[in-house]
């Protein structure tokens, strides 16, 4: 993040503007909006400024703006167009501690303006730190669609009641929750179907019973999610949901900072990642975990990379919470091999070249598993390997040793969906040599099967795809 995102309170402070065009006037508009003592100078004001002359809280100043104008004033914003006056702003600003926006010019400026969608007093600002202003403003006009005006009514409706329940209720936890469930309920149903009455009669209902009942008392509630394999696009909305509900994540190694990023701010986080042989928690203490946790009356969010259900352990996590009575939910995610698979152009099923998929994780409780290999060998089916890295050679003399043919196509994906995404093709013969030669440290899934020869072909697509997407997300200068 390249800009810290505040909203600044400027009621009643000064803020000049130094230009007279339009963009001095969308300047000016959004100070006088926001409360703002306005001074703009400029010998002249075009036609935007027709509805803003007569404001109140608007000085015009005909002459120059001058460096002893900024004493007193909290933001300064440049839009004369002009070099000189924008250097002599910029420097003014910085002599008398003043925050600048000089438009156009991003050496100048110590904050950005940001494409707004105003709901007052609900407001949402998107910015692209000055790259991509065009993207940002796509983005407002899809959060105005699915916003509704109703939204900042309702955020009045339930502020005229912010003391009473602060009142009510001591706890920031206990706060937190009868809001949640209060304007996810009935109140926000109702307040948004025009009942603002029946509204303001339910909440205060919800109100009196929560303050006979014993928080402490309550017991919690897990959700087991799937993050899916890396990228944050392949979460579900209802584990983007449940991760803003939650009031702490146990999370794993598998479960990247951009995945954690959506989690809502406030949330604990606590770390349960293993290694192979290297484990900061062994599964047994992480199980018994969310139980505590829960018992703690709080909500849990337990996030897996991949799908829990899939060689993630969640079957063994639930047996726990279903031992001591704990509530849960499950939300599968995409596994790593469909989601790695499908990033790399190797179908896992194709008509001409398998009709079987097989999962199999080269790691079990105990370390390497025994496994079944005349299962592992058949013709017209893909092997997709979980955790097989550090056990390919195991697997590969394996394979050979009950028969597969050398030959057999193979690939390696590491770090799959992620933007490091890296593809080693091979095959059975040599895949282990050519991933010691590229130093993969995983983690990475195996695909073994003649869908890899697809790769070639379908990759390209795929990276394209991927390629553009990359773009549109990477600073390209101002569109």
């Amino acid at each position: 993040m390249d800009y810290l995102p505040i909203f600044l309170d400027i009621r009643n402070r000064r803020v000049i503007v130094d230009g007279g065009e339009t963009i001095a006037a969308r300047r000016v508009e959004r100070a006088l909006s926001a409360g703002a003592k306005v001074e703009v100078f400029n010998p002249e004001l075009c036609d935007e400024f027709r509805d803003l002359k007569d404001h109140v809280n608007l000085t015009h100043h005909t002459r120059p703006l001058e460096a002893a104008d900024f004493p007193g004033v909290s933001v300064a914003y440049g839009a004369s167009e002009d070099p000189a006056r924008d250097a002599m702003l910029h420097k003014a600003a910085r002599e008398n501690c003043v925050l600048a926006n000089v438009a156009d010019v991003s050496a100048y400026c110590d904050f950005i303006t940001p494409s707004v969608v105003d709901r007052s007093p609900l407001v949402v600002a998107i910015s692209s730190g000055g790259t991509a202003p065009v993207i940002a403003r796509i983005l407002r006009a899809r959060i105005e669609s699915l916003l509704p005006p109703a939204y900042g009514r309702l955020a009045e409706f339930v502020g005229k009641f912010r003391d009473q329940v602060s009142d009510t209720l001591k706890k920031t936890l206990d706060r937190r929750r009868f809001w949640e469930a209060t304007l996810e309920g009935p109140v926000g149903d109702l307040f948004l179907a025009g009942a603002a009455a029946s509204a303001e009669k339910h909440l205060l209902s919800e109100l009196n019973a929560a303050s006979k009942d014993n928080p402490g008392k309550k017991i919690g509630e897990v959700y087991l999610v799937g993050a899916g394999p890396g990228d944050p696009d392949l979460l579900t909305f209802r584990a983007l949901r449940l991760m803003q509900r939650a009031d702490v994540v146990v999370y794993d190694r598998l479960v990247g900072d951009d995945i954690l990023a959506l989690m809502r701010r406030d949330a604990e986080r606590i770390y349960v990642g293993k290694l192979p042989k290297q484990h900061t928690m062994q599964q047994e203490d992480i199980s018994q975990l969310l139980v505590n946790l829960a018992l703690e009356g709080k909500r849990v969010l337990r996030l897996k990379g991949g799908d829990p259900f899939i060689f993630g352990r969640g079957g063994e996590e639930i047996e726990k919470l279903a031992e001591n009575d704990i509530p849960f939910q499950v939300v599968p995610g995409v596994t790593a091999a469909a989601g790695c698979a499908a990033y790399s152009g190797i179908p896992l099923t194709h008509r001409d070249h398998a009709q079987s998929c097989t999962f199999v994780t080269a790691h079990g409780k105990d370390g390497v598993l025994g496994l079944d290999w005349n299962a592992l060998i058949r013709p017209r089916q893909t092997v997709a390997v979980y955790m097989g890295l550090s056990s390919l050679k195991y697997l590969v003399d394996g394979m050979v040793k009950h028969g597969i043919d050398p030959d057999t196509p193979a690939a390696i994906i590491d770090n799959g969906t992620r933007q490091n995404q890296r593809v080693v093709i091979g095959t059975v013969a040599n895949l282990e040599a050519k991933a010691i030669k590229e130093d993969l440290k995983g983690p990475s899934i195996i695909i073994i099967g003649s869908v890899v020869t697809l790769h070639e072909n379908l990759a390209w697509f795929s990276k394209r795809e991927e390629a553009h997407y990359r773009m549109s997300l990477q600073p390209q200068g101002t569109l």
